[in-house]
């Protein structure tokens, strides 16, 4: 009988060491779960967060880099300038004083002449050189000096001296030899392929400079261009383009995403979200421009020889096209500036603004580029009030046109991610409808997680184990009835863990179905004051276009030095 007490107890030792190891491995393997279980849904969202944050960051080090790129290149560039075309400051500089030194007869004739040469000397290329060479020959009245001197310069540059001696002809009251240069100057143009030098004679035509019969032939000529441009095929339809792309050149670039954080964050449609406001803010820009180009009264310079300077200043210092390569690339880092670093938005503005700075463009793209972009186009003020005046018609149409893409392109439905979930809204009124969707599904999703958290069959195992060994008790003894009991003492501290890493799930799960809610509300009430303010400001463009219809032609009419009314026909 000792015997086989002996025995017996050596096989419940073996057996409750087997079931301790056994317990041990599986309060590890239990822990990990319950760690794991307990953080998945966590990651997910982490890591949504997390990538999200690391494309903000890469994106933010992209644009400062672009920045200080840009800011380098555009030292370069402008040094570049400087020492390539510097030299052209200096003649441009001198072009008026010239003219103003010898109202007031306080230079000498040979004062004038020897700078005039020097300025030859140093400037080989430059077509207002030997023009400035033939003015001071024809103030000392030297006659073979100076028709050499002219003939050079209109062999550099013909159309830029024909109209720079138009000017100096109507800035010295010669009607006759005013028109013969201009009839020489127009006899060169092609209204497809104008320079962009020629917005000088268009604000001498809208500023009054010219006078009786040569406003009547600058106007006749103005009048045969646009005649001779819509004849061709698919006019219109270019033109509608043309002041497209114009009015585009306005389009705000704000992001509205600290106005509707929500939106941003919890929908995947807020890009268009965003463009469509930004879209529906040009109407209030365009009308911003417009309004600023008529409003207040234009000043007329105070006698023609100061209007003749200002206009003989803006074409000798309108930038030529040698220089052109080395302009481009300046905006283009003056726009990256701008815009913080975001290349790609400098990038598609100065695609906008190109045309401004083409060598060669249409009469009517000569209008768009003065109206839309004075800075670039060096246009004054006279002649945006001319240039939209006469477009009127085409930006009216354009402008149509654009508000009805707009409209057509706004999201109907706006998709919305939260946590894993996706449901969609119109007008964010369907609040009672998403939000017991959300909840189902966030539901669903702790009923998986709290699927991983159960009483397993290793468990149940301990419980019938337990039992049968304290049953076992009865005649095996104290260590059957110790076996027993720690098998029932470990599975009820298994269990009593899982119930309260359920509890903290739960708890956890009605914390994040809470903040979800939370979110959705202020999603849909984002939306709803979205369409708002869309509706606001798309509200502006019958304002554009009242305002458009509204101009006429005595708004652009300035009175001519020679006292005499002006009346220029539209478009």
């Amino acid at each position: 009988m000792s015997t086989e007490r002996i025995i017996q107890a050596a096989d419940l030792t073996f057996i409750f060491n087997a079931l301790r190891s056994v317990n041990q491995d599986i309060s590890t393997v239990s822990a990990q779960v319950n760690s794991v279980g307990a953080e998945v849904s966590d990651t997910r969202s982490n890591l949504a967060r997390l990538e999200e944050a690391f494309l903000k960051f890469v994106a933010a080090d992209l644009r400062a880099k672009e920045l200080a790129l840009a800011e380098t290149r555009q030292i370069k560039v402008r040094q570049k300038l400087e020492t390539d075309f510097g030299y052209y400051a200096e003649v441009r500089r001198q072009a008026t004083g010239i003219l103003q030194a010898a109202d007031v007869n306080v230079v000498r004739a040979e004062t004038i002449k020897a700078a005039t040469e020097g300025l030859m000397l140093s400037a080989p290329r430059y077509w207002l050189a030997p023009a400035l060479v033939a003015l001071a020959a024809w103030f000392s009245d030297q006659k073979d000096l100076s028709r050499r001197a002219l003939t050079e310069a209109l062999r550099r540059d013909d159309e830029k001296t024909s109209l720079f001696f138009a000017l100096i002809a109507r800035r010295a009251g010669r009607a006759n030899a005013c028109r013969t240069w201009l009839d020489r100057y127009f006899a060169m143009q092609d209204p497809k392929l104008l320079d962009r030098q020629s917005v000088v004679l268009v604000d001498a035509l809208a500023g009054g400079i010219f006078g009786g019969e040569v406003r009547l032939q600058c106007t006749r000529r103005i009048e045969s261009w646009i005649e001779e441009l819509s004849l061709q095929a698919g006019f219109i339809d270019a033109q509608r383009q043309q002041w497209k792309d114009g009015l585009l050149i306005k389009l705000p670039g704000t992001d509205h995403a600290a106005t509707y954080s929500h939106l941003k964050r919890f929908s995947p449609t807020w890009n268009n979200l965003n463009l469509s406001l930004r879209q529906a803010e040009l109407h209030e820009a365009i009308l911003n421009h417009f309004t600023g180009i008529f409003d207040g009264p234009l000043t007329p310079a105070r006698n023609v020889e100061v209007a003749v300077d200002n206009l003989l200043d803006s074409l000798v210092k309108n930038f030529d096209d040698e220089e052109l390569p080395l302009r481009r690339e300046d905006r283009l880092n003056q726009l990256i500036i701008e815009q913080a670093g975001n290349r790609q938005a400098a990038e598609s503005l100065q695609a906008l603004e190109v045309k401004a700075l083409d060598e060669q463009v249409s009469f009517t793209q000569l209008l768009t580029n003065a109206a839309m972009t004075p800075e670039l186009s060096h246009a004054t003020r006279a002649t945006q009030r001319y240039a939209t005046a006469l477009s009127r018609t085409w930006i009216r149409e354009a402008h149509d046109d654009l508000t009805t893409s707009f409209r057509a392109h706004v999201p109907t439905n706006v998709a919305l991610l939260i946590e894993g979930w996706n449901g969609d809204t119109s007008k964010g009124d369907n609040e009672a409808e998403l939000l017991p969707s959300l909840g189902q599904y966030l539901d669903a999703e702790r009923d998986r997680v709290l699927a991983t958290f159960k009483l397993s069959a290793i468990h149940w195992f301990s419980v019938v184990f337990g039992v049968l060994m304290l049953l076992f008790s009865i005649s095996g003894g104290w260590i059957a009835a110790l076996v027993g009991a720690f098998s029932l003492g470990w599975f009820f501290i298994q269990k009593n863990k899982i119930d309260k890493t359920r509890a903290q799930l739960k708890e956890a799960a009605a914390k994040k179905k809470e903040q979800c809610e939370q979110a959705l509300k202020a999603t849909l009430a984002e939306l709803v004051e979205w369409r708002r303010d869309l509706a606001r400001r798309d509200a502006r463009a019958e304002a554009v276009t009242q305002f458009i219809d509204s101009i006429s032609p005595d708004q652009y009419v300035l009175a001519s030095h020679d006292n005499a009314r002006r009346v220029i026909p539209t478009a």
